[in-house]
């Protein structure tokens, strides 16, 4: 089953489903805010991508964090604020059993 992850105000997200319902494309959507973000599933994320590909520096929750939470970062306290803040989740987060696409593309999305 493939699962996307986003939340309902990002615009990048509303292109990603608007995308995958235009080619049929059958789908789960996991709401980020509402349904949260589990280790189980972080560590997934991590396994298949880089935790710099994952972790939104663009943010407005990355804005808003203390400066001591946003330097010296490295694998461990990127999981951290992950799991702490989901929405630093680059966004869409596109699952597939043999693929995870971070961020909208069009082409990667019409190739599914």
């Amino acid at each position: 089953m493939i699962t996307l992850y986003g939340i309902k105000t990002c615009d990048s997200c509303r292109k990603a489903r608007r995308a995958l319902d235009a080619q049929g494309t059958a789908y789960r959507y996991h709401d980020l805010r509402e349904d949260g973000l589990d280790a189980e599933r972080l560590d997934a994320f991590l396994a298949r991508s880089d935790w710099k590909t994952l972790l939104n520096t663009r943010s407005t929750t990355w804005r808003g964090l203390d400066e001591a939470d946003k330097s010296d970062l490295d694998a461990a306290s990127a999981r951290a604020l992950l799991l702490a803040h989901p929405t630093l989740l680059k966004r869409p987060v596109l699952e597939t059993p043999d693929r995870l696409l971070v961020g909208f593309q069009a082409e990667a999305y019409r190739a599914l």
